[in-house]
């Protein structure tokens, strides 16, 4: 089997990638909670997901990634893009054994998924890094499944990143090379500790001008992570989500997409209008306008956009709803 070739390939990979590190994991303390090879702790995840599922269109019905262990009871974390409305999940370790998987929770505004496998999932937990401590030039240790299990990589640089599916977050970690499974990838640090989980390659990484990855910080996960494993989902309020994907070209916002059946859809909005101002305050870029329309109140608050559509000015309210009651989610409970 492939996993099993990957795995017999792993202890070599790994001290390959140490050797370009310039320090070894091996020797490093151990993590109190975690393994002294972090590689052991990354899984290969898969989720099926229904056709009728709002997401299906823009990411498939047939979804595959990776996940990293973080507790001893077979908790895994991922990014939540693999795992968003899907009725069937399994997850499969390093030796090549398969098990069914349930989803815990899905948070939007991180971007995290959690999950929790059962019946003999016997894989080794890793401890929780600190990614505020992350710095560019940093070395990391990448890891994912797939033919490039694990990869040596530099930090670029960390700063917020925005992207179009109405999602915006700090201390975004950008890394090069890339690694080329990189959804749901693991960044470990130098003492094996778990600095952030892939989300996206990037022909640019975090302005190096290099390819390479774009991590979530898993500093993002503590403060939800109760909430998540007890609820499946934050209890902090929900922010107003619109159903609208904006494009940023040559310094003006542009919709190049709504969300079907969503806010923006029925409100008006159609492909092609440029956006201009938020609640009358002027937007140019993607940051500055989520971060006005979250700044108006939760899921639920109306949304005025002024826009411009074939040379004239339209005024557009939207009803701002919660993205959560529009996913169709909880399929595997």
């Amino acid at each position: 089997m492939q996993v099993q070739f990957f795995v017999q390939r792993g202890a070599a990979i790994l001290t390959l990638c140490l050797v370009l590190l310039g320090s070894s994991l091996a020797s490093a303390p151990a993590p109190a909670a975690g393994t002294a090879n972090p590689l052991l702790s990354v899984v290969r995840v898969e989720a099926r997901v229904p056709g009728d599922s709002r997401t299906a269109s823009r990411l498939g019905t047939e979804r595959a990634g990776a996940g990293v262990v973080i507790a001893d009871d077979g908790l895994i974390l991922t990014i939540g893009y693999l795992i968003l409305e899907a009725d069937e999940v399994s997850v499969t370790d390093r030796s090549g054994r398969r098990f069914p998987a349930d989803i815990v929770a899905y948070d939007h505004a991180t971007g995290f998924g959690l999950l929790r496998a059962y019946e003999g999932l016997s894989v080794p937990s890793v401890a929780l890094g600190s990614s505020a401590a992350v710095e560019s030039r940093q070395k990391a240790l990448a890891a994912s499944v797939g033919p490039v299990p694990a990869l040596a990589v530099e930090v670029r640089s960390v700063h917020p990143f925005a992207g179009g599916w109405e999602y915006l977050i700090d201390g975004a970690i950008f890394t090069s090379p890339p690694i080329p499974e990189f959804g749901g990838a693991a960044l470990f640090g130098e003492d094996g500790r778990l600095l952030g989980i892939g989300s996206l390659i990037l022909q640019d990484a975090g302005g190096s001008g290099q390819a390479g990855n774009m991590f979530v910080p898993i500093d993002l996960l503590k403060p939800i992570l109760a909430d998540l494993l007890a609820f499946g989902r934050s209890t902090e309020p929900a922010r107003p989500w619109i159903g609208l994907y904006p494009t940023e070209v040559n310094g003006y916002l542009i919709v190049s997409g709504v969300s079907e059946g969503g806010p923006a859809e029925t409100a008006g909005l159609r492909f092609g209008d440029l956006l201009v101002a938020v609640d009358g305050a002027p937007v140019t870029d993607m940051a500055g306008f989520f971060r006005s329309v979250w700044a108006l109140g939760p899921a639920g608050t109306r949304i005025p956009l002024t826009v411009l559509r074939e040379g004239k000015i339209h005024v557009i309210d939207v009803e701002s709803r919660d993205r959560h009651d529009w996913l169709k989610l909880g399929r595997t409970y």
